[in-house]
């Protein structure tokens, strides 16, 4: 069906559709609505990579070599 995928009037067709539903009056807030989203997801996103970065250099790395339990081996 799509073995081309998104052709250049495949857009186009989209965007006709998406004026006529939303009407070229409310489609500037929709972009701008858009556009604040998205800005808000990508700081969002980079204080929690900043924060996991954070967590990683604060916690002190285990040992791979802990030292072994004594045994003591009855007679």
């Amino acid at each position: 069906m799509l073995r081309n995928g998104l052709e250049p009037w495949h857009l186009l067709i989209v965007a006709i559709v998406i004026l006529v539903v939303f009407g070229s009056k409310r489609l500037p807030d929709a972009a701008r609505g858009l556009g604040k989203s998205m800005r808000i997801l990508k700081s969002e996103a980079q204080a929690m990579k900043e924060d996991g970065a954070a967590q990683r250099a604060a916690t002190p790395a285990e040992d791979a070599t802990a030292p072994a339990a004594e045994s003591h081996s009855a007679p």
